[in-house]
């Protein structure tokens, strides 16, 4: 059964700092880009940032650009989200989510992506 689970979530204050972890089981994706994506309540899911099958190119959205950084590490099927900077418009909750195609860039749509994970809480207080 493949699995995605995030952890690493909680509650922080403004300007504060989280590191989300995204293990993956039951597969390996050492061939497939990964995604982070966050719902905030009462709005629709938005793509935060993917990183290449490679993990030489990666992409943000514009409002985490400069404080989030995506990195993987293929020999632990892991792959992180680094949150710096946090603003309470950053609470939502985290997903992280497995490309379908393999050796791709990335995308920002979560219909290209195959496998989710249930996600994490992040809740950042003024």
């Amino acid at each position: 059964q493949v699995q995605l689970v995030e952890s690493g979530g909680g509650l922080v204050q403004a300007g504060g700092s989280l590191r989300l972890s995204c293990a993956a089981s039951g597969r390996t994706f050492n061939r497939n880009a990964m995604g982070w994506f966050r719902q905030a309540p009462g709005k629709e899911r938005e793509f935060v940032a993917v990183i290449s099958w490679s993990g030489g190119t990666t992409y943000y959205a514009d409002s985490v650009k400069g404080r989030f950084t995506i990195s993987r590490d293929d020999p632990k099927n892991t792959v992180y989200l680094q949150m710096n900077s946090l603003k309470p418009e950053d609470t939502a909750v985290y997903y992280c989510a497995a490309d379908r195609a393999p050796y791709g860039l990335g995308s920002h749509r979560g219909t290209d992506y195959e496998y989710w994970g249930q996600g994490t809480q992040v809740t950042v207080s003024s």
